[in-house]
């Protein structure tokens, strides 16, 4: 499971005396805490690891953003602090799909839902987050249909 490796990851950090990588995963572990406090109240995704996914990769995408903005305005240490949590981050999560196999993953998707225009965009994104959410960017893959279906 990858709460238990983000939990054995820290105490290596520890162990290491890795001050930033020790920082990043404790924010990890806080996130994942608050989003397993918020699931107890609503609805909970049924695997642990879907759960974990969708919080780290919320926490990429909040980095990344800032990484932007840092960078737009002229901050450039505070850009590359982030950059350095995003690598620590990323190392939790699963392989991401390249552009080749999500273009064919969608192609699939499209053919089983009969999809020919940009109106069927809904169910060809649904089907695609119900089955590869935690191996694909959404954003990304949301411009592929999009281009598939135009």
């Amino acid at each position: 499971m990858i709460r238990e490796r983000i939990q054995a990851a820290q105490v290596e950090a520890m162990k290491a005396r890795d001050a930033q990588k020790t920082a990043t995963i404790r924010l990890m572990m806080a996130a994942i805490k608050n989003r397993d406090i918020e699931a107890r109240t609503g609805k909970s995704p049924a695997d642990d690891d879907t759960l974990v996914v969708e919080v780290l990769q919320k926490m990429v995408k909040q980095r990344r953003e800032s990484i932007e903005m840092f960078t737009q305005g002229g901050r450039q240490e505070l850009a590359d602090n982030e950059a350095a949590e995003v690598v620590v981050i990323e190392t939790f999560l699963p392989q991401q799909l390249n552009e080749a196999e999500t273009l064919a993953l969608i192609e699939g998707i499209k053919a089983e839902v009969g999809a020919a225009s940009v109106k069927d965009m809904g169910k060809v994104m649904a089907l695609l987050k119900e089955r590869h959410a935690s191996a694909l960017d959404m954003s990304k893959a949301s411009g592929l249909v999009k281009a598939a279906l135009s």
